[in-house]
């Protein structure tokens, strides 16, 4: 019974690692859910009252701010360093990728708009079937985009770890590449330091030098935005 209130979800990281993750459940995603509902109405009717007054401009202008304010609104809260809207924030969920990885603009943007089939044929009933029948409690819309929430608190702080400066690499990077040593970055902090040198010393050949490991993360905190001044033609396209 426990497991319709908080789910489960094993991910399995690039590196081969399983790693436990507690998925939201349905209670504490619909009170989530209730009060961004709020803020979002909150939201609209003070930008209403703001354009109302523009007679059919404004009108239109409602249109148009409803559209936002409804389907745009999770997506600008996900991508933010939290990964969660208000009413998420509050409830301490967050969402991810379901591989453990930090949710991508694509992840977020296909979730939300899949809350179109969601919540057919009314009150989100085709979510909320899914949802209670899967043990992971992912709606439609995580399940296409990949995603799933969890509870933030039993996740490792984002961001790259350690003191290690951002570090160009020393030849271009083919597009796997450069997803196998970020991937790795996001995950160095739940591996031990014995399993994150021997996976980092399997690059050793490809990109050699001391401290893999750091090199490594150096590598991907320079790959996403983090170096300044640095040719980027050594990463190739």
């Amino acid at each position: 019974m426990s497991g319709a209130v908080d789910t489960g979800l094993t991910a399995e990281t690039p590196e081969g690692v399983a790693i436990p993750i507690r998925c939201a459940g349905f209670p504490v995603r619909c009170i989530a859910f209730a009060i961004d509902a709020g803020i979002r109405i909150a939201v609209f009717l003070s930008l209403a009252a703001l354009v109302g007054r523009a007679g059919q401009l404004g009108a239109g202008l409602m249109l148009i701010l409803l559209f936002l304010v409804n389907w745009l609104y999770s997506v600008a809260f996900e991508l933010l360093p939290a990964a969660a809207t208000p009413g998420k924030r509050i409830m301490g969920l967050q969402v991810v990728m379901a591989n453990g990885l930090p949710v991508t603009p694509a992840g977020s943007l296909i979730r939300n708009l899949m809350r179109a089939i969601d919540l057919l044929p009314a009150f989100y009933g085709f979510g909320v079937i899914v949802m209670l029948l899967r043990t992971d409690g992912r709606r439609l819309g995580d399940l296409a985009g990949g995603t799933v929430v969890v509870y933030a608190g039993e996740l490792p702080p984002r961001g790259f770890f350690g003191d290690a400066p951002p570090l160009a690499p020393p030849m271009p990077l083919t597009a796997r590449q450069r997803a196998a040593i970020t991937a790795f970055a996001w995950r160095a902090r739940r591996l031990t330091p014995e399993r994150a040198a021997e996976i980092a010393d399997l690059a050793v050949g490809v990109l050699p030098g001391e401290e893999p490991v750091r090199r490594l993360i150096g590598i991907a905190a320079w790959m996403n935005g983090q170096g300044q001044g640095v040719d980027a033609a050594r990463v190739d396209s």
